[in-house]
């Protein structure tokens, strides 16, 4: 397995894409994952789609696992509009209620609509043949997924021998979209548990660290504070103290006091299923 301790690249990522293509991927930084002022972990999402994107041709299934609910649109398939991409919307009975409550995110000119095939299941019983999909993707959703195990053994149903499997996740986040947040692997769980299911881990990649860990907690806390208080403690954060933060977090990478110790704020792990 390769092991890239790795701050995504997404501006290399993002040479020789079409304009249209850039400016959706830009409105996905800047309003749905909020990655260029605050989540900046949320780029090494975005650059590795772009590039398993490059790989895929026409004759390519991509089946997404997601919560598409929450927007009301997809936010990746643009990204691989060069190949046949299946949404499979996993968004939980709950989900119900709040609806597209994000849709506002995705409002933008900017967002590029793509003719899809788009499907409503639960991520333990995947809407999709055996052996149909030639890369499997799964971003942001596994920590929202009661029956981890059982979502990894459809997953591995469902791709292809020699198929890949994406799985992009946080190490540090907030309890959100309540009741239905269960679990947080490290890169080494998850690793451990797609291999359980007979897929191979090929792949693995970190970003952020410990300053970018203290940025991520500053931001959650503003939110519990009056919304009176809050426009100058922003301020104060984000003209003061945001970019100090993003600097030492690049040039202070490794634990000097601690051995076998690492603060990665989000990571992926790639497999196949053996041919």
């Amino acid at each position: 397995m390769t092991l890239v301790d790795a701050s995504s690249d997404l501006g290399r990522a993002l040479d020789g894409l079409p304009g249209d293509l850039r400016g959706h991927v830009d409105l996905l930084r800047e309003r749905v994952f909020d990655s260029v002022r605050n989540l900046p972990q949320f780029d090494l999402l975005l650059t590795e789609l772009i590039g398993l994107a490059r790989g895929c041709g026409a004759g390519t299934t991509v089946v997404a696992l997601e919560r598409t609910i929450l927007y009301g649109r997809n936010p990746f398939a643009a990204i691989f509009r060069g190949s046949r991409f299946v949404s499979l919307d996993c968004s939980p009975a709950s989900a119900e209620g709040r609806g597209a409550y994000n849709a506002r995110l995705v409002d933008d000119p900017r967002f590029v609509d793509v003719a899809h095939d788009a499907r409503r299941c639960t991520p333990e019983h995947l809407d999709a043949p055996d052996a149909s999909a030639d890369l499997v993707i799964v971003p942001n959703l596994v920590h929202h997924v009661r029956d981890q195990s059982g979502m990894f053994a459809e997953i591995h149903r469902v791709l292809r021998p020699g198929g890949r499997a994406y799985v992009f996740e946080p190490l540090l986040r907030e309890l959100h979209q309540e009741p239905d947040d269960y679990v947080r692997y490290t890169p080494y769980g998850l690793t451990d548990a797609l291999a359980r299911v007979g897929l191979v881990p090929t792949a693995e990649s970190r970003t952020g660290g410990p300053f970018s860990a203290i940025a991520y907690c500053w931001l959650q806390a503003l939110q519990y504070v009056p919304e009176s208080e809050r426009p100058r403690l922003a301020r104060w954060f984000h003209d003061e103290h945001l970019p100090e933060l993003m600097r030492m977090d690049e040039a202070h990478r490794d634990n000097v006091v601690r051995k076998w110790t690492s603060f990665p704020t989000a990571f992926s792990v790639t497999c196949t299923k053996p041919a």
